[in-house]
């Protein structure tokens, strides 16, 4: 079935799911659909961000102790942080303690002000990378699939942030973001939750804002 991956309740699902039991409710219900809420989207960016040359295993395995160290990912909190914030997280045994991905945290959540004043949303600002449906491989099987690690939306996403002053925010990075916050749908053809991740996005209203 194409590379499919068969849970234990019958369901077929992308092949990434088959390595963790945790993946199945963050596949089934979180991956690829699409979100405009910006605690959420800064949230994603963070952890993507602290999971650069990890896998995401080790983060989702410790996204609860990530969002209490980093006060729920409330930006205006997090670009508060000082030289005593730096300490007692490299000191946090729940976390990924990397100075250079726990500063990059610190600052680019001060980078939020400058983003927010411009286009009035984390999110308004994300979603202007969605690529046009017809950039997309179809059919999108899993031969496919597990080739693609970024697309020249999120390579042009990743220069913008960097030109913003963002860190720890590669091509890479944010095409994960990409495929986790709905912008693309990588889900493979005859994976279960394909059309229901379809479905949300044709529901889903832009935050993009209109010339």
């Amino acid at each position: 079935m194409n590379g499919l991956f068969i849970a234990p309740d019958g369901q077929p699902r992308c092949p990434w799911c088959r390595a963790e039991q945790a993946f199945l409710p963050y596949h089934d219900l979180e991956w690829g659909f699409p979100v405009a809420d910006d605690r959420r989207l800064f949230e994603k960016l963070c952890l993507e961000g602290f999971q650069s040359g990890l896998s995401w295993r080790t983060i989702l395995m410790k996204r609860e102790n990530f969002r209490a160290a980093f006060a729920g990912f409330d930006w205006t909190q997090v670009a508060r942080f000082g030289d005593p914030d730096v300490a007692r997280l490299l000191a946090d045994a729940g976390i990924v303690r990397h100075r250079g991905k726990i500063e990059a945290t610190i600052h680019n959540a001060r980078r939020m002000e400058d983003l927010l004043s411009r286009y009035g949303s984390l999110a308004a600002y994300v979603w202007q990378w969605e690529p046009q449906p017809a950039s997309r491989p179809h059919p999108l099987t899993w031969d496919v699939a597990k080739t693609i690690t970024t697309s020249p939306e999120a390579i042009a996403m990743s220069k913008d942030l960097k030109k913003r002053g963002w860190a720890f925010v590669g091509p890479t990075t944010v095409y994960a973001f990409h495929q986790a916050m709905g912008l693309v749908n990588d889900h493979i053809e005859g994976c279960f939750v394909r059309p229901a991740a379809i479905q949300a996005r044709a529901a889903f209203l832009s935050p993009v804002k209109q010339p």
